[in-house]
């Protein structure tokens, strides 16, 4: 198995990539689906609940009330859709990144780190991903805040693709969308942040070590996601949104009315509980990654 995948490289270095960014995903997806299932449930949380729905409170108090009401299931929901849509954006993401990074490079004539090079990469492979695989995204979401209350209960992946298509359409696939791609701005922050910082830390002539790609990692994305986090609020309320009038009309409108009802606060619910997620996620992602591709890359050496 070693063998074959060090034969793919160097001439099919998009699979290579593929191969890393997919299984580096799903990894992380797994460890940390818990705290996704807590975030989610405190962005979508707004003033108006349901009389006799209790508020959750916190990341600890969410955690323990989700065990003690719903059980480990409870706190994995959303799981499969979650890894049936980490193995396709990674790999989407970091095969279109390292091909835009060349060719961008090569059409602009700047050399590879150059920032103008990193960012329009990352957009562009950022938006590419989103648009490709938000139908995953919208399921995986409405699985994390399902329970009693939600006018929603899917009894798994095929069942929820189903009940939207027959009772949303084409467009239930897709809501939350416009944020997912303002979003984007999230990769265009952390990614040539992570390049740069990685290129500052290691010595010159020497490969980054896994101190340098941890610290690297989790100092960018953790920029990126406080820079961009009001995005994921607005996003996770625009795709639960299943019965009509929807409350929020769009992306601004959404941002009118829970600024007027909930406060400036509400753009960052979750907050916390995203940090303690994403930041050794994506540090755990980026390095399994890294040492997937160096592994790949020895061509048997």
């Amino acid at each position: 198995m070693a063998s074959w995948w060090r034969n793919l490289s160097p001439q099919n270095e998009n699979i290579k990539h593929s191969i890393a960014g997919a299984g580096a995903g799903c990894v992380t997806s797994i460890i940390t689906c818990p705290l996704d299932v807590v975030k989610t449930r405190l962005q979508n949380q707004g003033r108006d609940l349901h009389p006799g729905v209790v508020r959750y409170r916190g990341t600890l108090g969410t955690l323990s009330r989700i065990w003690r009401e719903e059980g480990i299931r409870g706190l994995y929901r959303g799981l499969g859709p979650t890894i049936m849509g980490y193995l396709p954006t990674w790999a989407i993401y970091f095969t279109a990144y390292d091909y835009c990074k060349e060719a961008l490079a090569a059409r602009l004539d700047r050399h590879g780190t150059d920032w103008v090079v990193h960012i329009l990469a990352a957009m562009t492979a950022g938006a590419t991903s989103t648009t490709l695989t938000n139908p995953l995204w919208v399921i995986k979401t409405r699985f994390m805040t399902q329970n009693q209350s939600t006018a929603y209960h899917y009894r798994n992946t095929a069942h929820a693709i189903a009940t939207i298509a027959r009772t949303e359409g084409i467009a239930g696939f897709y809501k939350g969308l416009g944020p997912s791609l303002i979003g984007v701005s999230h990769v265009a922050v952390q990614f040539p942040l992570y390049e740069k910082l990685k290129v500052w830390l290691t010595p010159e002539g020497q490969p980054a070590n896994t101190a340098i790609i941890l610290c690297s990692s989790s100092t960018s994305k953790m920029a990126a996601s406080i820079a961009t986090y009001p995005h994921e609020v607005i996003r996770t309320r625009l795709q639960n949104q299943t019965i009509k009038p929807h409350k929020y009309q769009g992306i601004l409108h959404g941002i009118k009315v829970i600024y007027e009802e909930e406060g400036f606060r509400a753009f960052y619910k979750g907050m916390g509980t995203n940090l303690l997620r994403t930041v050794p996620a994506s540090a755990l992602t980026i390095l399994t990654y890294e040492l997937l591709v160096r592994e790949l890359g020895k061509n048997g050496d």
